[in-house]
């Protein structure tokens, strides 16, 4: 069997932004800033910013709970668009340093939406 499977973990680079297709669905686009864990010729660590697309539920969730700068995990997959443009699309995302706006400190677990 086949898989088309990616985990990425980042920071998000700018608050998201929900947005709504023709048809109704709730969506918005990412970006993740993901450090890369080797160093280059020149001995530094670079970063990899990745786009990655949200619809439905995770990405209502996203935009409410989500700020710049917040660390989250993406659990996706690879989809073409066209030619040999591939997409990033996520499937579930966990918040991992975001808290709900009427946060109070008392539940400090990680929140994941799928």
């Amino acid at each position: 069997d086949k898989m088309n499977n990616l985990v990425l973990t980042g920071c998000l680079v700018k608050r998201p932004v929900l947005e709504e297709t023709e048809n109704g669905r709730k969506t918005t686009t990412i970006v993740l800033a993901v450090s890369r864990n080797f160093k280059n010729d020149v001995g530094e660590y670079e970063t990899d910013f990745i786009p990655v697309n949200l619809v439905g539920q995770v990405a209502e969730s996203t935009v409410e709970y989500c700020k710049q700068g917040d660390v989250i995990g993406v659990k996706g997959r690879l989809a073409r668009l066209s030619g040999n443009d591939l997409q990033v699309v996520a499937e579930k995302i966990s918040f991992l340093s975001s808290r709900p706006k009427d946060y109070d400190g008392e539940n400090d677990s990680q929140i994941i939406v799928d």
